[in-house]
């Protein structure tokens, strides 16, 4: 069975708590230093899976503000 990439299996977390309602519409994400200790990875793995999301159109990063959930994020409530 194929390992899945930190990056994919970072992005699939952040997707299932914006499906689940955890992280609403308008929702700010964590920082990149606590995302990553929370997933035990470095920072490259994190970027890349919030530019996955950002393309996928389910976060927007705001330089020096941070990253969000958009308002247009569909989650199990909508």
């Amino acid at each position: 069975m194929p390992r899945i990439s930190d990056r994919q299996r970072i992005a699939q977390d952040i997707r299932d708590k914006i499906a689940s309602g955890e992280l609403g519409p308008g929702a700010k994400l964590p920082s990149l230093r606590e995302l990553t200790t929370h997933y035990g990875v470095s920072a490259e793995p994190v970027r890349s899976a919030l530019l996955i999301l950002q393309s996928e159109g389910l976060l927007e990063g705001h330089q020096g503000k941070g990253v969000y959930v958009t308002s247009n994020a569909k989650t199990s409530e909508s």
